[in-house]
């Protein structure tokens, strides 16, 4: 399945019940939140280190969430913010971002139950050593209304190439609607799709359980994959596919100047040649970590801040041709 489906999300947002929402907190209270559940998540077997976001640039943040460890929104500004990371990165807590907490944990291709473990481990951990928002009738409370309930957000990140070619996927995205689930861009909401990667998330966290959002995610899931599958099927076949497959290849070994999105298109046809076949020397692991790296921040974390886009777009296609060749 990891031809489709590239990674699994878990993420829960709680808030302490004795302060006020992070859009109300005072400056000293933030850091008495930073404090509490740094202290908290110590107790912990899982070891997670400390960076304040304060300290890092823009540039620094912003490549962080390139890379999905935190959102856009917890990338805007450092002050009064803080991040605990697991050493191979699959385990980020963003404390003050729209939550006072929001956990996520992130594994390869579609592993629900394992993420919702080891995130729930930790949710047992933070409910153990702090007292958290919650109410009866509500479940857990958050700051906005939508992620009450469980306030639990499953997703996983799909490479629908087929579908995409098909132009099956519009129909497909109003349909899930009507299941609770949402088919967002690359980066979730309002991000548009990029190279054929979509996100799938559950849309509902309230009336029913964490397990029974996860079970139906998980099901909804292996049928997109299904159908995504059998259309590879059906248009690998093709000679204009193949050939677009193997121009991709070329121009992603030769360009010496790139933008993001011509990129991320070509890596997308490329992903689709390794998983089919057509290209063996390639594997979807590399393909996936260089998607991660061609984005902008991560060029510019990587060869310095100070460069133009041009410069950005010629160090991208440098990086890819040291990477395919």
């Amino acid at each position: 399945m990891s031809e489709v489906a590239v990674s699994t999300r878990i993420r829960l947002a709680r808030n302490l019940k004795n302060y006020p929402f992070v859009n109300r907190l005072s400056a000293e209270d933030k850091n008495k939140v930073i404090r509490d559940v740094r202290e908290a998540l110590s107790h912990s077997n899982i070891k997670l280190n400390f960076i304040d976001m304060k300290d890092l640039s823009e540039i620094g943040r912003i490549s962080l969430s390139e890379r999905h460890l935190i959102s856009p929104e917890f990338a805007e500004e450092g002050e009064g913010r803080a991040l605990l990371i697991s050493d191979d990165n699959s385990i980020s807590v963003m404390i003050n971002e729209e939550d006072h907490i929001r956990l996520q944990v992130i594994k390869e291709g579609l592993s629900l139950d394992e993420a919702y473990k080891t995130a729930s481990y930790l949710d047992d951990v933070l409910s153990e050593h702090l007292e958290l928002a919650f109410s009866e009738r509500l479940g857990y409370l958050t700051q906005c209304p939508t992620n009450l309930g469980t306030a639990l957000r499953a997703s996983v990140m799909l490479h629908l190439p087929a579908l995409s070619y098909s132009g099956a996927i519009g129909r497909i995205g109003k349909n899930l609607s009507k299941l609770g689930l949402t088919l967002r861009g690359i980066y979730g909401e309002s991000s548009k799709p990029s190279g054929a990667f979509y996100q799938l998330s559950n849309q509902v966290s309230l009336g029913l359980s964490e397990e029974a959002a996860i079970d139906n995610l998980k099901n909804i899931t292996r049928e997109l994959i299904s159908q995504e599958v059998k259309v590879r099927d059906r248009i690998l076949s093709d000679i204009e596919i193949e050939d677009k497959i193997h121009r991709s290849e070329g121009i992603l070994k030769s360009a010496y100047i790139i933008d993001h999105n011509e990129a991320m298109s070509l890596l997308s046809n490329l992903r689709l040649g390794a998983a089919s076949k057509k290209l063996s020397t390639l594997s979807l692991e590399n393909i996936d970590r260089l998607i991660c790296e061609i984005q902008p921040a991560s060029i510019l974390s990587k060869y310095g801040e100070e460069l133009s886009p041009k410069e950005r777009d010629i160090k991208r296609a440098e990086l890819l041709r040291e990477r395919l060749n």
